[in-house]
């Protein structure tokens, strides 16, 4: 192993291990009750090795959550339809499969207030990205007519907003009373709102 340290590909490798390991103690018992130790112990590395790469744990979290958002993010991606059509379903996509991360149950159901961060004070990469996604779909679209004029900055933002609410608190509308409500609904409703917000 150390004589494989020099080589950036490995280097790499070392990174998503400990990236899978911090998945893998997340999953397991919460970010609260993981420890650097844990971590280095599940990927197989030194926790001096860990340290040189994130000489904080909310470091390490950062590029775990980047790693596994940005994975989801399905933003302007070649598909048929028009630039709205699109966007309107990209959205739909990433929030929903947003909502069907195990990370994102467990980060959820066990230390939600690691996301108050990104939700009350900065913008994470993830959301970054997703922004910088969704602008480019947002003037493609104004370019030919198919989405409303606007500043695409602020209409990114807005959906972005609107989608925090979609994605983190969908459960609070469907709590199995009589109604039938399901996430199903709330993503139909979510894509007639993205439709009609951008429509010219």
């Amino acid at each position: 192993m150390t004589s494989q340290r020099n080589n950036p590909e490995d280097a790499k490798s070392s990174e998503d291990l400990a990236l899978d390991a911090a998945r893998e103690s997340i999953l397991a018992v919460g970010w609260s009750r993981t420890t650097l130790t844990d971590i280095a112990r599940r990927a197989g590395l030194s926790r001096m090795t860990l340290y040189r790469r994130w000489p904080v744990m909310s470091a390490l979290l950062g590029d775990l959550m980047t790693r596994e958002w940005a994975g989801l993010v399905r933003l302007a991606a070649p598909s048929s339809g028009n630039h709205l059509d699109r966007l309107r379903d990209d959205v739909v996509h990433t929030v929903t499969a947003l909502r069907a991360n195990e990370l994102f149950h467990r980060i959820i159901e066990l230390d939600p207030e690691m996301l108050l961060p990104y939700l009350l004070q900065r913008r994470g990469r993830s959301q970054e990205i997703v922004l910088s996604l969704t602008i480019a779909g947002i003037e493609a679209g104004q370019r030919v007519g198919e989405i409303r004029l606007g500043k695409p900055a602020v209409l990114a933002r807005s959906l972005l907003l609107a989608a925090h609410g979609f994605t983190l608190s969908t459960q609070t509308m469907t709590d199995g009373l009589a109604d039938g409500l399901t996430e199903a609904d709330f993503a139909a409703e979510l894509g007639l709102l993205v439709e009609r917000y951008l429509k010219p």
